[in-house]
């Protein structure tokens, strides 16, 4: 997985467990792309602070991780519906036997893209 999109996951499932100043931080430079100078500037501390206070919080969130395993796990089961939807994706309407199972498919196969559209909104 891509260091940054790991570290989003991170944050998303523990960043509640930080505290405001290491979410504050990692806010500036995750997510709106602050340099570590311009967070230095910002919070009024050194740029070699911004960086340990980071390094910290990452090494914070990846001992969360080895010890609860949500990401992981989270990653896992999401490879598993995708796993589930290429295979429904798979399937043609002459592959049923009735009209009734060919319509039960497509309302199962729009309940799983409206759920992968509520995945990716969020």
């Amino acid at each position: 997985m891509e260091r940054l999109a790991e570290m989003a996951l991170l944050a998303d499932f523990y960043g509640p467990l930080l505290t405001e100043k290491q979410r504050k931080i990692w806010d500036l430079h995750y997510e709106q792309d602050f340099s570590l100078v311009e967070i230095a500037e910002l919070e009024e501390i050194s740029r070699q602070a911004v960086y340990d206070l980071l390094r910290r919080t990452e090494k914070i969130l990846q001992e969360y991780e080895e010890k609860l395993g949500l990401v992981q796990r989270f990653v896992a089961e999401q490879n598993k519906a995708f796993d589930v939807k290429k295979s429904l994706q798979e399937l043609a309407e002459t592959d049923f036997i009735s009209p009734a199972a060919w319509e039960r498919y497509q309302n199962i196969s729009k309940k799983i893209d409206d759920l992968f559209r509520d995945i990716e909104a969020s």
